[in-house]
């Protein structure tokens, strides 16, 4: 199915309501706000907003069902997520040196600019290494937690996913709010719910991120100093070649080529997307960037696609 994905960025309610504005009347548009986790049902300003009727789908609310219909597949998704965190945490640690190296030889001074680029070029590979074997680590645990498990063979998931692609089959449009990531990709992929998206997609903040192949966490300002950019799994994949980053002018030192600059060569040839306040991307038929979308270039600074 030929999809029209728009992404937004953070306080989207212009847009969304201009992405959802030609729909008929009687259109029904999906929502999801797993993302929000307990606060899932709290949806009634996002309704009003999109102002044609909407159906959550409870994505949160059906899988804490998950877990009390089928108490063993619970605990073990539990155990499963313990071990990743273990797993993340591993990664973290090699992380966090070979991004301070990579940092340390790019900000050199004294050294030959030649012998300096062939220096910062082999750490920044060094970081590539580790995100490529964390990415397909994580994959192999996910695939080997479902090849034995088989959720979409249990009873408790497959009626849920009946019940979704049931309201998606009817939906003109979904919109796809924020919040937590990865509780947000946990729930679409559990439900299956990728290949059943209506015909007009439109995602916000961690939804935006939750679409693409890979989703990076990024905070350079927290209370104990920075938090290093990371991997952190996979999303559904409707959104190839897309790094998307939100809040990324508050959360990002985009004023620091050096940094900006070796964030966009470590996750090319993926695009890293700038995602600001009221940001409106909309995809062409091929789902490739507009031109005019706002990226960080290879140098380091906010430019357009056309233009990096």
């Amino acid at each position: 199915m030929n999809r029209q994905i728009t992404l937004l960025g953070p306080a989207p309610t212009p847009q969304l309501q201009r992405g959802l504005g030609d729909l008929d009347r009687e259109a029904v548009v999906a929502t999801v706000t797993a993302g929000w986790q307990d606060r899932e049902g709290d949806d009634a300003e996002l309704s009003d907003v999109i102002g044609i009727r909407t159906i959550n789908l409870a994505l949160h609310a059906r899988w804490l069902t998950v877990h009390e219909e089928d108490r063993e597949y619970g605990y073990a998704e539990r155990e499963h997520e313990a071990a990743l965190a273990e797993l993340r945490e591993l990664y973290l640690v090699q992380l966090d040196h070979a991004l301070s190296a990579a940092y340390d030889v790019a900000r050199r001074s004294d050294a030959r600019p030649r012998m300096r680029e062939q220096a910062k070029a082999d750490a920044l590979r060094v970081v590539q290494l580790l995100d490529e074997q964390h990415l397909q680590r994580l994959t192999e645990y996910q695939l080997k937690f479902y090849d034995a498990w088989r959720p979409h063979e249990r009873p408790a998931v497959v009626r849920h996913r009946d019940e979704i692609r049931a309201i998606l089959g009817g939906a003109s449009a979904v919109a796809i709010a924020g919040g937590h990531v990865g509780e947000l990709t946990r729930v679409l992929h559990l439900f299956h719910v990728a290949p059943y998206l209506p015909p007009r997609v439109l995602a916000w903040s961690a939804g935006a991120m939750a679409l693409t192949e890979r989703v990076v966490l990024f905070h350079d300002f927290v209370p104990h100093g920075v938090a290093q950019t990371e991997v952190y799994g996979t999303g559904i994949g409707v959104v190839p070649g897309v790094v998307a980053l939100p809040h990324a002018r508050r959360r990002l030192q985009v004023g620091d080529p050096i940094r900006m600059s070796l964030l966009a060569r470590r996750f090319a040839p993926a695009r890293c997307l700038v995602l600001d306040d009221a940001t409106r991307v909309p995809l062409d038929e091929d789902l490739r960037l507009p031109r005019e979308a706002r990226v960080l270039d290879h140098d380091g600074h906010v430019a357009t696609l056309e233009a990096a």
